[in-house]
């Protein structure tokens, strides 16, 4: 991939030291300074079996140029090293190819992107903690080699969508012509609220991370035990795998490909599903809320009716008044004669103190004009109370809602910066009812609560009988999303000895301490489900999904192997195009899911960013096609695979590179 792509503008440039390994081709560079640089790099090698080169800092500062030959070897074997500490997976020694391995570097510049091998990459991640760092290395990468996919972090969202325009742009007028050997040039901008949000808005909902967004839907793996003789056990929308039998195995092999033969078994067919009848199964299921409904807030509309503008009291008592006016006005009509819209001007005058006194008219007038400055009197408060009122309603209006009392099942979120605020958004569009605690009145997220009309709770979460007002002991969920370790965990606390069956999501900074965490709180509750997450383990998978390109929509792990979504245009794959969905199966290598029904002009790249439906509702996929259903050039499918399989389907590797990894 990119092979032909060198560096002829800098013709000056240094080549690498011979002793140094060569850049292999096709490879992911991971450039970055923080947690989410190691983990992005152990996901994309252990998830998805890219050869990926990290580039870090140096620890005392000194540049990698200048270490010995010895401390080069330690540093390739530190990122083995610490990417199995991140992921908890075995550590596997560099080979000798140089397949994976650290590079340090002051700062990402054109002689360290250039010693990475940009001109031979797939695939490049910048997420440093300084934005300034990140767009910078960004422009130098486009520059050195205009088709690589540039996956870049940026706190600031705006400036980010500037950014990814014109990169994209720039690699549209450097390169014109397609070259279907070389990678899909594109840019993505992600920040650490928008990748985490949505993991963790699955895990208050789904009890898990491990899901796949696809138009609007979530999926999720769902484990199934064996069937009992004469069960029929839910198919979901499809089997995805079968799991191992050697779950039992003292030498711990179980869910390996040590396993051999009673391993699990990826897109089993039905004669393998059937002779494994005795086998759990992992199948493929949508995830939807069923319990009650937040209804969508509105401001009040300025034609709202009567009812809710002001109470049943002063209506009321406005209907007395009206109905007074009246009976004047009959009687005035009576008494002296006049016709009814003179009798009824005359009664408004004398109600309002504007008519001349009624001296030398008749006895019965005069006590009619008395009579109507008294309900003149009368309307003055009336009318007072009305207009406060309705001001009252609209002040209300624009206020922040209190959470009702019957309100039960639903979702407390703490803290409403930017990471709260984008789970809020994630939340609403499933429908999940929300009540939010924040302790700073301005932060981020409360004008947005405030325009959904989302119930919000105002005060330190360390007060006494904050979390009950927000009915955490009727919660489905508390998600602890605060910028604060301590107050994170206090709540956590606090909540499960309300509820101690509460389902409890927490956002935590340092990724030891949420390990400990978690295992703290599940042996204190085992029958209550905990998550404590860092935000760089809730990002890492949504920059690695962006890095392998638009077309993947995630990853599920089944056992110790990996199973991949992606979104894959029929044309130009022999494998599909022209045959049935029944003939495009391949037993563990790939199978189609959905169909998207949108027509080719209004489809957009990145489906699984896409929300295309209304809310609560799927988009143009539709899912359990037909297997007689005959796949055209110009459909678009939503397919699970392997590893192996779909880097055969998409022709990224030759066949004697993939068949050395496993699936």
């Amino acid at each position: 991939m990119g092979q032909g792509l060198g560096v002829p503008s800098l013709p000056q440039q240094p080549l690498p030291s011979p002793s140094r390994p060569r850049p292999p081709v096709g490879h992911m560079i991971v450039s970055g300074d923080g947690a989410l640089a190691h983990r992005l790099a152990g996901e994309l090698r252990e998830v998805y079996g890219e050869r990926v080169i990290l580039v870090v800092p140096p620890v005392d500062g000194t540049p990698a140029s200048r270490l010995p030959a010895g401390g080069r070897t330690r540093a390739s074997a530190l990122f083995g090293r610490v990417s199995s500490v991140m992921l908890r997976t075995p550590a596997t020694a560099p080979d000798g190819a140089g397949d994976n391995r650290l590079l340090e570097a002051v700062e990402p510049n054109d002689e360290t992107l250039v010693e990475a091998g940009i001109g031979q990459a797939a695939a490049v991640a910048l997420v440093h903690r300084d934005d300034e760092t990140n767009i910078r290395a960004a422009l130098i990468a486009r520059r050195l080699n205009p088709r690589v996919r540039l996956v870049i972090r940026l706190y600031n969202r705006k400036l980010g969508q500037y950014l990814q325009e014109l990169l994209d742009q720039a690699a549209a007028l450097t390169t014109p012509g397609p070259d279907p050997g070389a990678p899909e040039a594109s840019t993505t901008v992600l920040s650490d609220a928008d990748t985490a949000a949505p993991a963790l808005a699955a895990t208050a909902l789904a009890g898990t991370s491990k899901v796949v967004h696809a138009d609007g839907v979530l999926l999720r793996a769902g484990q199934r035990p064996p069937p009992r003789p004469g069960e029929v056990t839910d198919p979901g929308l499809c089997t995805l795998a079968l799991l191992s039998s050697t779950t039992n195995d003292p030498a711990g092999a179980e869910g390996s490909d040590r396993s051999g033969s009673e391993g699990p078994r990826l897109l089993p067919g039905e004669r393998s599903m059937e002779e494994a009848a005795n086998r759990g199964r992992v199948v493929l299921e949508t995830v939807t809320y069923t319990g009650p409904a937040q209804p969508p807030g509105r401001l009040t509309d300025l034609s709202a009716p009567l009812g809710r503008l002001f109470s049943r009291r002063l209506r009321w008592s406005l209907a007395g008044i009206v109905a007074s006016v009246l009976a004047l006005a009959v009687a005035t009509c009576l008494t002296t004669g006049a016709d009814p819209l003179h009798a009824a001007y005359l009664t408004l005058l004398d109600i309002f103190a504007i008519d001349d006194p009624a001296k030398g008219q008749p006895v019965g007038r005069q006590i009619l004009q008395i009579l109507s400055g008294l309900v003149g009197l009368l309307l003055l408060p009336i009318l007072v109370a009305a207009v406060l009122e309705g001001l009252g309603t609209f002040r209300n209006a624009s206020a922040l809602p209190r959470p009702p009392r019957g309100l039960s099942g639903h979702v407390v979120l703490l803290g409403m910066g930017k990471i709260g605020a984008r789970v809020l958004v994630r939340l609403r569009e499933l429908d999940i009812p929300v009540v939010c605690v924040e302790a700073d009145p301005e932060a981020r997220g409360i004008a947005l609560a405030r325009r959904l009309r989302v119930p919000t709770v105002i005060g330190d979460v360390t007060q006494e009988g904050l979390l009950e007002s927000a009915r955490i002991h009727r919660a489905h969920a508390l998600l602890a999303l605060t910028s604060s370790d301590t107050t994170n965990l206090e709540a956590a606390l606090y909540a499960r000895s309300v509820k101690p069956d509460l389902r409890v999501v927490m956002r935590l900074y340092d990724d030891d301490f949420a390990t400990a965490v978690h295992r703290t709180l599940r042996a204190a509750h085992p029958g209550a489900l905990t998550r404590s997450r860092s935000v760089s383990h809730l990002a890492a998978p949504a920059f690695a999904s962006a890095m392998m390109g638009r077309q993947i929509l995630g990853a599920i792990p089944v056992e110790r192997k990996v199973l991949l979504f992606a979104a894959v245009d029929v044309a130009g794959h022999p494998q599909l195009e022209g045959r049935t969905v029944e003939e495009a199966f391949r037993e563990g290598a790939w199978r189609v899911l959905a169909l998207d029904t949108s027509s080719p002009g209004e489809r957009v790249p990145d489906l699984g960013a896409t929300r295309r439906g209304r809310a609560g509702s799927p988009g143009d996929l539709v899912w359990q096609v037909p297997p007689g259903y005959v796949l055209r050039p110009e459909d678009r499918v939503v397919l699970a695979a392997t590893r192996r399989g779909l880097a055969e389907l998409l022709g990224r590797r030759p066949a004697s590179r993939v068949a050395q990894r496993p699936s």
